[in-house]
């Protein structure tokens, strides 16, 4: 072969690898640079570089949208339906993680150029500070060329003769992608928002469970001090933000969000109060940086990334206050005039007493009650056992209480009663009317009896004349719930199935059937929680919004389903100690229970209600 035919042959074998390249690229499109046009899963495409994917997607949704929150990763926190509402508009979430201040800059003049922005919320964080002009990565951290000016032939070219091991990365995720928030697809994509639906179903009130789960709080030893050497840039990107946005007549709302204490303070003080002394000079905002909030790691994933739940806190505060829990310290609208007095309380603000915040509540679970003289097997209770309890638990100084009072202690801060104690009955058994009921009632006590849908009022097992206990009617419940005394909620409609009487495998707990699909199973919860609330609030007259699972059995993909579809309390049986946190909801969800017995001892009885308060 001569040096001319070898020449060709060569270049020609160069070309059409990079043009495999090139096509693989945009077929898979890792980034979504190029429309996405095979899997159109920007949710991974973000994960991958949300400053790309997000101008990308963004650039065919302007018209879904007319205001947006702009910042780094803490701002995920800031949901869009809270300023919303706050605002009547129409937000989108155009935070990126790993952001500074030029990016953030950017963004705001791309989208005040593309788009009639009638709002911006930007959260302007305290690690600007630390780097300005940076891009790390070429590829996961680099600014679309639409927002930063740079080359547009560069940047797809970059982008289009990638490391095909991105698109390759993509492919393998699909096949591992599942309904629940997993590494590679951590974005909502309809609100620019993190997916928090897996992180935020689990139950971290108790402080050992939280260190447990979140061991960042427990051994947090900063490796070495931080600098904010950067300040005077991010200020001057700053102002040139506010002057863009009065120009072009959108309205600037700046916040500065949360900060863990121990994370404030691997900053020195005269570089923290030069930040915020800065920034007041440039502009007013609204600090949520430094409260007792600061102090609780349960508000927070991570030192720099606070819950959903305190970024609808800062909105209630902007809002002008609200019914829901709101810390007396959390907050101040600051200005050049007060931001000397403001830093000035950052240096004396304390952790809130954890009983101001917290409440210890056990929760007892009792199923069918009998009358004394009857056969009973262990998991029934007579009636004389039954009161008993009732009685050593009112003679000891406890207090019955609702589910809605946990709620209410939890939304609102509205305080419960000395040694609160939930009494539950699981299934709905006739006896929990005839005999529980008046007992409760004669002692000033209350309890919630979680009904299956299906035996609802029957004495034979569905679609059979083989008889079972019987449980109550409408009626019946109608009577209860009237009197104040009983509340009457879900425990599932018919995921209790017995399988001795069923000819198919039965669907005894809120568990994927042999072979059900994870969808088909996310969709059968979801459906199943919905006929429960349609037979039961029209009966009971009040929202069916808690859910004791059957057997106590559940994931983390049962708990997103049925907090979807409207769960907004749900219980196991683990006996364990329940600790409810004001302003973190997620605290209510898988609740435990200790199981009450015929053998139950008093003295074990009162061994478990105690043990759930220390």
């Amino acid at each position: 072969m001569t040096a001319k035919k070898w020449t060709i042959c060569f270049v020609g074998t160069v070309l059409i690898i990079a043009a495999l390249f090139g096509v693989f690229n945009v077929l898979t499109d890792p980034f979504g640079v190029f429309g996405d046009p095979i899997f159109d899963w920007y949710s991974y495409n973000e994960t991958n570089n949300p400053r790309v994917a997000k101008t990308a997607w963004l650039k065919e949704h302007f018209d879904d949208f007319d205001s947006y929150l702009v910042g780094c990763s803490s701002t995920s926190s800031f949901c869009v339906e809270d300023f919303n509402e706050l605002y009547d508009a129409k937000f989108y979430n155009a935070f990126t993680y790993g952001a500074d201040m030029l990016d953030v800059e950017q963004t705001v003049r791309w989208l005040i150029a593309n788009d009639e922005v009638k709002h911006i919320v930007l959260n302007v964080y305290i690690d600007y500070g630390k780097g300005y002009d940076t891009e790390p990565d070429a590829y996961t951290e680099s600014m679309h060329a639409d927002v930063d000016g740079s080359s547009k032939i560069l940047f797809y070219l970059k982008y289009l003769f990638a490391n095909p091991q991105y698109g390759l990365a993509k492919i393998r995720a699909l096949k591992e992608d599942t309904i629940l928030q997993q590494a590679f697809d951590v974005f909502d994509v309809e609100t620019g928002c993190y997916d928090k639906s897996k992180r935020d179903i689990e139950n971290i009130g108790d402080m050992d469970a939280y260190l447990e789960t979140y061991p960042v709080f427990q051994y947090y030893y900063p490796t070495e001090p931080s600098a904010l050497e950067y300040i005077d840039d991010c200020m001057r990107s700053l102002a040139n933000i506010r002057q863009m946005c009065d120009e072009a007549g959108t309205e600037l709302t700046v916040v500065s969000a949360p900060i863990y204490w121990e994370y404030l303070n691997t900053f020195s003080r005269e570089e923290v109060e030069y930040f915020f002394t800065s920034m007041a000079n440039v502009t007013d905002y609204y600090d949520f940086s430094y409260s007792s909030v600061s102090f609780e790691p349960r508000y927070f994933y991570d030192n720099t990334h606070f819950r959903n739940c305190v970024g609808e806190m800062a909105a209630d505060y902007i809002a002008g206050g609200s019914e829901n829990y709101l810390p007396d310290d959390f907050g101040e609208y600051v200005t050049s005039e007060n931001v000397r007095d403001r830093l000035d309380l950052y240096w004396d603000a304390r952790a809130a007493e954890a009983d101001d915040i917290t409440a210890d509540v056990p929760v007892l679970l009792y199923h069918h009650l009998a009358n004394d003289g009857e056969t009973v097997n262990d998991m029934t209770v007579t009636a004389s056992k039954f009161e008993e309890d009732i009685r050593t638990l009112s003679e000891a100084g406890y207090n019955a209480v609702n589910f809605e009072q946990l709620q209410n202690f939890v939304e609102y801060g509205n305080e419960l009663p000395e040694k609160p104690i939930v009494i539950t009955f699981d299934d709905g058994y006739l006896s929990n009317y005839e005999i529980a009921y008046p007992i409760l009632e004669k002692y000033g006590m209350c309890a919630t009896i979680f009904a299956i849908g299906y035996s609802f009022g029957c004495d034979t097992y569905k679609d059979t004349d083989t008889p079972i206990i019987a449980h109550f009617n409408a009626e019946k419940a109608r009577e209860m719930v009237e009197s104040g005394v009983i509340d009457v909620q879900s425990h599932s409609f018919g995921m209790h199935e017995s399988s001795s009487l069923e000819e198919d495998e039965a669907r005894e707990c809120i568990a994927p059937l042999t072979g059900e699909t994870e969808r088909d199973f996310y969709d059968a919860v979801q459906e199943d929680f919905a006929k429960s609330k349609e037979l039961l609030e029209p009966i009971t007259g009040k929202e069916v919004n808690v859910l004791a699972y059957p057997h106590g059995t559940f994931d983390d993909l049962t708990q997103v389903a049925v907090v979807a579809a409207g769960a907004e309390i749900t219980l196991g049986t683990v006996e364990k100690s329940n600790v409810l946190v004001k302003g973190l909801s997620q605290c209510l969800l898988g609740m435990h229970r200790f199981s009450v017995l015929e053998s139950t001892t008093e003295e074990q009885l009162m061994n478990k209600v105690i043990s759930a308060r220390n």
